[in-house]
């Protein structure tokens, strides 16, 4: 770890000729050309969107562009951003951005809440107040947390990453790091996303200061023993089905950053509509289009599309094999984690398989699947994932 521990305050401050040179890339967008509709007869288990055959349409991408240019309002959310404390800090030799509410319940929990691709801090801005402050958004106020709300390195603010092995294990260490600063000697971990990966992480390198993990996918695979596969309940063997159609026909951006990742990169740092198109991947139609295309401008305001693609080549270098999707990866831990672990599972996200999970978590204390919500629970079922942490860190004690 870096001996440099001063933690600075920052705020966004985006200069005005980066404005206006991302006005001039919108508006000499050169649009794909939209390829006649072709539904695939795999026998997928999984529905592809209507008109989302070959992946994103142009018309989506479009009429967002046209927002983007004509409607979108970047200063206001910069000064959302800055409505809440941000700080800087150096560890690991790497510059790590991060938000920092305490709540005003002294005794509060503190909880760590990470992002993952294509998202940033911004998926967890709705949710300071009812986390930090329950009584005043009809929760309990025992139920009270102070957040910190990192920039995982390579991604938005913490800038680009500027040596290799940014996997989750060393992310994880870094946040064991960045509480330890702050002063938290028992906390809580959440994470989405990249932020699943990473979170149980924290509690396997930091487990006598987690209280708990929660996360909203757990990515757990099947070893490659038919057996595993035969022994599945039907309910399991149907989210590893379910799972292996996302894979092979909606993981292209997995399969890419994480064996090529450069490839895309050149492309990503050129065209602003080419960024939102990629992220447009996982971020879909149904969520708000402010909160695309912000996330979508932090990776283009940051210049952050390689190194954040890059995390995907490094975990995969790191982790186990049966720990990711397309099988890769040759070191890291392979011993179940022991910390109190609890999953929030939405109807339209990845599915966990529970068969899977018990064989990497061994202390699974909370398990819960919910009929709504996706990937991006904080934007379309805020009101269940805030309730799942609550009741998951209150029965920790």
């Amino acid at each position: 770890m870096t001996t440099t521990f001063d933690i600075r305050p920052f705020r966004v401050a985006i200069p005005q000729a980066d404005l206006d040179d991302l006005q001039q890339r919108l508006a000499r967008t050169r649009f794909a050309d939209e390829l006649p509709l072709a539904v695939r007869s795999s026998g997928k288990p999984g529905p592809v969107p209507p008109g989302w055959e070959y992946g994103v349409p142009v018309d989506h991408l479009r009429e967002l562009v046209e927002y983007w240019r004509d409607g979108y309002d970047w200063r206001a959310w910069e000064a959302t951003l800055n409505a809440h404390p941000q700080f800087t800090t150096e560890i690991d030799g790497q510059n790590v951005h991060f938000l920092h509410v305490r709540s005003p319940r002294p005794d509060a929990t503190p909880l760590i809440l990470t992002h993952g691709w294509p998202g940033s801090v911004v998926e967890y801005l709705d949710l300071i107040g009812p986390l930090t402050d329950p009584g005043a958004h009809g929760g309990d106020p025992a139920d009270a947390f102070h957040v910190v709300i990192p920039s995982v390195p390579g991604f938005g603010f913490s800038g680009p990453t500027h040596d290799t092995g940014w996997s989750r294990y060393r992310v994880a260490a870094a946040w064991a790091e960045l509480m330890r600063r702050l002063g938290y000697d028992r906390y809580g971990v959440h994470g989405n996303d990249g932020g699943s990966l990473i979170s149980p992480e924290v509690g396997r390198i930091d487990p006598d200061h987690v209280t708990g993990v929660h996360v909203t996918q757990v990515f757990s695979f099947a070893s490659g023993d038919p057996d595993e596969i035969a022994a599945l309940s039907q309910e399991d063997a149907a989210k590893y089905a379910f799972g292996q159609w996302f894979v092979q026909n909606r993981g292209a951006y997995d399969k890419l950053q994480s064996t090529e990742p450069q490839n895309i990169a050149h492309a990503l740092a050129d065209s602003p509509a080419g960024q939102l198109g990629w992220s447009l991947q996982l971020f879909g139609a149904g969520l708000p289009r402010d909160f695309v295309l912000t996330n979508v401008m932090i990776y283009w305001l940051t210049g952050t599309a390689a190194s954040s693609a890059r995390f995907y080549f490094e975990d995969a270098e790191a982790a186990p094999p049966h720990q990711k999707s397309n099988g890769r990866g040759t070191a890291g831990p392979s011993e179940p984690t022991t910390v109190p672990l609890g999953l929030a599972n939405f109807a339209f996200d990845y599915p966990s398989v529970r068969a899977f999970a018990d064989r990497d978590h061994k202390n699974i204390v909370s398990w819960n699947v919910y009929d709504r919500g996706g990937h991006f629970a904080t934007q379309d079922a805020p009101d269940l994932l805030v309730d799942d942490l609550r009741r998951f860190f209150r029965a920790l004690g």
